[in-house]
């Protein structure tokens, strides 16, 4: 017989070749299976991060909370405004609930007369909290706090003159501390414009305000301004 015939592997080289293989397959399922679940973990820690990670209010809110705190906040005493870095969802310091179509028609907010796609708009911006960038231009220095008073590090400086309008309660202090404000709805054409700003003050007084604003020439102005609440000295709980 010719000594170059196929080779074959006798009884006991083919179970130890089949045992080695069996062992390497389970190994490499081990490794692949570990390398999966590790890949999903961190897939879901980065989702959730990214969950919980407020998004950031978009450039064309802007000029609608410039144009309001510059007719409704500011006097020529003005020299530092204190804003929440985050958006608010509550129209009310003592309430939870966030706004909703039905809300808008229970409180009979503006007699009614808001366009739907306006608060629709809003009510879809405003469930979640927002974080602001440094984009404000209002005309005087402001920065940023956090919910508990902490300031934060980023300020601004002074890009349009002051326009000097009284508030609708003067006041005559050189800091407003603070504001908070919602996102901004628009309605389908982006001519009209809907926020809601809150000014708590830290002696417990301060009110609460949606301002409906229209553009006129390129340009936001406040149409009309409904009072959602009212604090005094000697009312700290607030009303409308």
């Amino acid at each position: 017989p010719s000594s170059y015939g196929p080779s074959r592997l006798t009884s006991g080289e083919g179970d130890g070749y089949s045992v080695r293989m069996n062992c390497s397959g389970r190994v490499s399922r081990a490794l692949i299976a570990l390398v999966l679940a590790r890949v999903l973990s961190a897939a879901a820690s980065g989702h959730a991060t990214a969950v919980d990670q407020p998004t950031v209010v978009p450039a064309e809110d802007y000029p609608v909370m410039d144009a309001v705190v510059a007719a409704k906040f500011l006097t020529s005493q003005t020299r530092m405004v204190l804003v929440e870095r985050l958006t608010t969802t509550r129209l009310q310091p003592d309430e939870d609930r966030l706004p909703s179509m039905a809300l808008f028609t229970e409180r009979d907010l503006f007699e009614g007369r808001l366009p739907a796609d306006l608060i629709r708009d809003f009510v879809a911006k405003n469930q979640r909290p927002s974080k602001f960038e440094a984009r404000f231009s209002f005309g005087v220095r402001y920065r940023f706090v956090a919910g508990d008073g902490t300031a934060e590090s980023e300020a601004s400086l002074p890009l349009l003159p002051v326009r000097r309008q009284s508030v609708d309660e003067p006041r005559n202090v050189d800091t407003i501390d603070r504001l908070a404000f919602s996102r901004v709805g628009f309605t389908i054409k982006a001519d009209q414009a809907l926020v809601y700003v809150s000014n708590e003050r830290p002696d417990a007084t301060g009110a609460g305000f949606l301002i409906w604003s229209v553009r006129r020439n390129s340009r936001w102005e406040v149409y009309d301004t409904d009072v959602i609440w009212v604090s005094h000295p000697d009312d700290a709980s607030g009303a409308r």
